[in-house]
């Protein structure tokens, strides 16, 4: 019972789950640390997600930090 609702209602799921974590990070470390972590989980959230869709994740980090990351 209690997966199935977790498998129909994901989103929910983790908005729940993110809550909590959030939360408690909030709680333990302070506001501005866990605005950090929030944006690192973000930030590799969104690279993960350029790298499952074959995307170029060079063109990202080229936008970045110009040069750094393509052979000319």
């Amino acid at each position: 019972m209690f997966w199935q609702f977790i498998l129909e209602n994901r989103g929910k799921a983790f908005g729940l789950a993110a809550g909590f974590i959030f939360g408690f990070l909030f709680l333990w470390v302070g506001f501005f640390k866990t605005i950090v972590f929030a944006v690192f989980v973000a930030t590799g959230f969104y690279i993960g997600r350029k790298f499952d869709n074959e995307e170029d994740v060079s063109e990202v980090l080229d936008r970045i930090l110009p040069g750094k990351f393509t052979k000319r």
